[in-house]
């Protein structure tokens, strides 16, 4: 089965834990602090893999989770980092942040890779926290949380044709014929429910292969999701060439109007689209209503710059020449993919807190307060005396009391809770 969309769930490691430890020794009275550190978590990893074409595996698996690092131990030794999550997909996926929408990575290379969410690092053993003044620290941090996120793939196939027309022009019938690809076909609308990849051969000295796709579900109103528009537009995107096709019997459409229809719904899902260098192929040829509408079509197209072949993917009648052509024109167009435009991400200074108040709670939100209570033993005494110290340096006391906060009031952080205290 054929899957171009998914949506997954990936959590970094969270960091080893540091430790509260201290030298004991013989004849070594005062030995000092030795808690070592935590290690780092691993991270989530996107891995290009070219023997992948679809999305297959991430229907039946949804969420990705990265081990945490290991806890630091006595003797200063820092704990062992948490091995990365390598996730493999399929060249073309587009990843997006499920949240905001965004684009934040498109993978197109065989072994391009782009970390998705970043491990915690390890948490301070109590070794780091020595000073002139305090000489013997018996607290530690908790390991970093890593980072979580809901993220959406999409899947753009990367093939060098694209066989475009309405449905029952002939495409799929098209497609078994210059390749070794053997598409379900039947006589009815939208038998084919997914893109069918095909590479022609063109045998040693004839040039390079190539790989074509028929792309279904495009009909009027495709740039707004009717028919299958929406799911299969964006496969149109990468391709360097388009192959339009054209049923010349006239039997269900217009040949013409047909035409117009697919291009327009082209350009108005992306303009770039409609301006894809296009061979016509007239198809059902072998039918005699359609050489009548193929003398009218071939004019009205050759004067708008289109070159015309007519085939027949039944008889094979016009296959060779097509090939030929695709193949001529395909030398003349750079291999460039046409990528996402990402914006480059710029680290913006964050405010340290926002506070919040709903009835008689006080929320306290913010990446920077949020960490710092999740790294923080809340069930060690000396932890929280710093906690406290530093909310006092970075100015939450002093913001808490603007908002009018009373001794006894709850304040929120993250998951956990806390009473004020003068």
């Amino acid at each position: 089965m054929f899957i171009d969309r998914a949506k997954i769930y990936v959590k970094a490691g969270d960091g080893g834990n540091g430790i509260v430890a201290f030298r004991r020794e013989k004849f070594v009275p005062r030995g000092g602090p030795n808690g070592g550190d935590g290690g780092k978590g691993g991270d989530v990893i996107f891995l290009v893999d070219s023997n992948l074409t679809t999305l297959m595996d991430f229907r039946y698996k949804v969420h990705y989770k990265a081990k945490r690092g290991e806890h630091g131990q006595g003797s200063n030794k820092t704990g062992k980092n948490a091995d990365d999550l390598i996730i493999r997909v399929p060249p073309g996926t587009v990843v997006k942040d499920e949240e905001s929408g965004k684009v934040i990575a498109d993978l197109v290379d065989d072994g391009q890779s782009f970390v998705v969410a970043k491990g915690g690092r390890g948490g301070r053993g109590n070794a780091r926290f020595t000073s002139s003044v305090h000489r013997a620290p018996d607290f530690a941090e908790k390991g970093e949380p890593g980072e979580e996120k809901w993220v959406i793939l999409e899947l753009k196939l990367l093939a060098d044709v694209g066989l475009i027309g309405l449905p029952n022009a002939g495409k799929s019938t098209l497609l078994s014929r210059m390749t070794a690809a053997r598409p379900k076909i039947a006589d009815y609308p939208f038998t084919t429910l997914a893109p069918n990849l095909g590479v022609v051969d063109l045998g040693p000295g004839e040039g390079i292969n190539f790989v074509i796709a028929d792309i279904p579900g495009l009909i009027e109103g495709a740039h707004e999701g009717q028919g299958l528009g929406h799911e299969f537009l964006r496969h149109v995107e990468r391709t360097r060439l388009l192959v339009h096709v054209i049923d010349m019997s006239g039997a269900e459409n217009n040949p013409l109007e047909g035409f117009m229809i697919i291009n327009k719904e082209l350009a108005k899902y992306k303009k770039d689209l409609s301006k894809k260098p296009q061979i016509i192929a007239a198809n059902k040829i072998d039918l005699p209503s359609a050489k009548e509408q193929l003398e009218k079509c071939r004019l009205v197209l050759e004067q708008q710059g289109y070159k015309v072949i007519p085939v027949s993917a039944v008889t094979g009648q016009g296959i060779k020449e097509l090939i030929f052509c695709i193949n001529q024109l395909l030398k003349q167009i750079p291999k460039v993919v046409a990528t996402e435009d990402i914006k480059e991400y710029r680290v913006e200074e964050e405010e340290p807190f926002k506070i919040e108040k709903r009835k008689d709670v006080f929320y306290v939100s913010g990446k920077v307060v949020e960490r710092l209570v999740a790294m923080t033993d809340l069930g060690n005494e000396s932890a929280v005396k710093r906690l406290q110290h530093t909310f006092k340096r970075i100015g939450l006391d002093d913001a808490l009391k603007m908002q009018k906060i009373k001794p006894g009031d709850l304040v929120k952080i993250g998951e956990s809770e806390f009473y004020y205290v003068e």
